[in-house]
């Protein structure tokens, strides 16, 4: 929700999606000017398929104080990405970061990182 922790409201999260596919039924859109940059990264050889990069914070009232938190298919077993059995997911808006990676094999979305931040858990680019 908007100006919502992050960690704390992770339980109670709604899927939310850019404007090219809004026809998803149960989520909401980011609101304009969200989302300020996307790197997609697919590696077809471990089937998995990841999007980094930066969120103004601003577009949706979350707190510069805010460590974020991580949502994963252990803690929401009724989230996923269509097509892959696993996923991590990380907002962190103290520093405007955003993560996820879906994938076929567990060991490809570690989960046991929940502290330790987009760039730990999922290598990529966020500039």
């Amino acid at each position: 929700m908007p100006g919502g922790n992050i960690a704390e409201t992770a339980d109670d999260a709604v899927a939310y999606c850019t404007d090219h596919i809004r026809a998803i039924p149960n989520t909401g859109n980011t609101p304009k000017g969200f989302i300020k940059s996307r790197h997609i990264v697919k590696n077809n050889k471990k089937k998995w398929v990841q999007v980094t990069g930066r969120i103004d914070r601003d577009k949706y009232s979350l707190s510069r104080f805010d460590r974020g938190g991580q949502i994963d298919a252990m803690i929401r077993a009724d989230a996923n990405c269509v097509g892959y059995k696993y996923f991590v997911q990380l907002m962190e808006p103290d520093v405007e970061h955003y993560c996820l990676r879906c994938c076929q094999r567990k060991s490809d979305c570690p989960i046991n990182k929940p502290n330790k931040g987009c760039r730990a858990v999922i290598p990529g680019d966020y500039t």
